[in-house]
């Protein structure tokens, strides 16, 4: 028996789930999800990112719950405690959400669904290479995940400023999964590593990219000089999920051309 009542405690099992034509199996979700449009709608809200709602999961009585991390460590152990089975993912590339969403399909017995869409993603990816591949100069980008302190990009994160067509200035902090060790202390960092452009999405709350044109020393940044200052919400990239691959990666391949295509002779 695959599970019939599955409570999503991030964003990206729901994406997956309508995308695989299983959202009747879903019974809650968390209070970020905002993809696929009108879901909030649909099924209650039943978490935030650390913290969730036990006797209302409880309430519903899922077979299954989804979450992410090990930020989300508490809230499976609790649930844990309380009889529910819990599957917590931990993928930070963008093969491991590919991987994930082959899991996922099998898991609610909708592989050979699962495969086909895992393949449509694929060849999206391989169509923005393509298209990366023609771009006259690649920018150098500068991603913030995080404000205070300055975090920057996860990995799939890096990944994908390649895969679009820029090179991310600090690929060595991509490949740290803890946010901790992704933390900038010294902002001059930023200013050596000479973006341009910079990205922010700041994990649930607007960016200001005013603020981040008036740090100390940030002036001369050539992002900063010339107003390359840009925004993804957070649910078009920071979920490991469909959405990164789709519409973050397809913002960001736009931002990239038109600044690529800006300064070259016509």
């Amino acid at each position: 028996m695959y599970p019939q009542r599955i409570v999503c405690l991030t964003e990206e099992p729901t994406e997956v789930l309508y995308a695989l034509g299983e959202q009747q199996r879903i019974v809650g979700i968390s209070g970020f999800t905002v993809r696929p449009a009108g879901v909030r709608a649909e099924k209650p809200r039943v978490s935030a990112f650390t913290s969730a709602r036990i006797d209302k999961i409880l309430s519903l009585k899922p077979d299954l719950a989804i979450g992410f991390s090990d930020i989300q460590a508490d809230i499976a152990r609790e649930l844990i405690r309380q009889g529910i089975e819990v599957w917590i993912s931990n993928h930070r590339s963008v093969e491991g959400i590919l991987g994930y969403i082959r899991r996922l399909g099998a898991m609610v017995g909708v592989a050979e669904k699962a495969e086909v869409y895992a393949r449509q993603l694929e060849a999206g990816l391989e169509r923005m290479r393509a298209a990366a591949a023609t771009l006259p100069r690649r920018p150098r980008v500068y991603f913030e995940e995080w404000d205070e302190p300055m975090i920057s990009g996860i990995g799939w994160v890096s990944e994908l400023i390649g895969v679009a067509g820029g090179i991310d200035v600090f690929p060595e902090r991509g490949a740290c999964s803890l946010a901790r060790d992704r933390i900038i202390a010294d902002p001059g960092e930023v200013v050596r590593a000479r973006p341009d452009i910079i990205l922010g999405s700041w994990c649930g709350k607007r960016f200001r990219p005013e603020r981040v044109a008036a740090r100390a020393g940030w002036q001369d940044i050539l992002a900063v000089r010339d107003g390359e200052l840009h925004e993804i919400k957070s649910p078009e990239i920071l979920q490991p999920g469909p959405a990164a691959l789709t519409d973050g990666l397809a913002r960001m391949h736009a931002l990239f051309a038109r600044w690529a295509a800006r300064g070259v002779p016509s």
